[in-house]
């Protein structure tokens, strides 16, 4: 599957964005990533972008530390066709849009006590739970190990503390 991020323009955002895709091309992807820009794009997906994702092949969409509030914007990308995980940390209201997965702490109705995270770091829990469904359905293997996480904390760190 053709794996799109599209990440936030800090900090925070980036080092997201940079964790999730060394993940993923250490499992054997090349996903696409997006950083909008501040200026002419704004905050957040955007349509435009996201069609753009779509025209090239994406098929899931992943947003780190935004898309909580992209009702339309992810509205659009599931009337393209794919699928929708968002991790984001930013504070949510009562609409909520409408996504195959919607990871947040800061969510009215979340108990996990992790809204003090940083999205780099709801990205590396993401992740550690995501090597622990793989480690149980056996996908890694001498030839495709395990990814070292500890040794990517300086991407949690970075974003973290410039996000603060």
């Amino acid at each position: 599957e053709k794996v799109a991020i599209f990440g936030d323009y800090d900090v925070d955002g980036a080092t997201s964005a940079a964790l999730l895709a060394w993940h993923l091309r250490h499992c054997g992807l090349d996903p696409l990533i997006h950083i909008p820009d501040r200026i002419f794009e704004g905050y957040g997906p955007n349509t435009e972008a996201i069609r753009a994702l779509a025209a090239k092949g994406a098929t899931l969409l992943v947003t780190v530390d935004c898309g909580t509030t992209s009702i339309e914007p992810l509205a659009e990308a599931k009337r393209l066709g794919m699928s929708v995980v968002v991790i984001d940390h930013h504070q949510a209201g009562t609409e909520l849009p409408e996504v195959d997965a919607l990871v947040n702490p800061n969510r009215l109705d979340d108990l996990s006590g992790l809204g003090h995270l940083a999205a780099v770091g709801l990205v590396l829990v993401t992740l550690v739970a995501v090597n622990r469904e793989l480690r149980q359905r056996g996908f890694w293997t001498s030839e495709m190990p395990e990814p070292d996480l500890l040794g990517m904390l300086h991407h949690v760190a970075l974003g973290t503390v410039a996000d603060v």
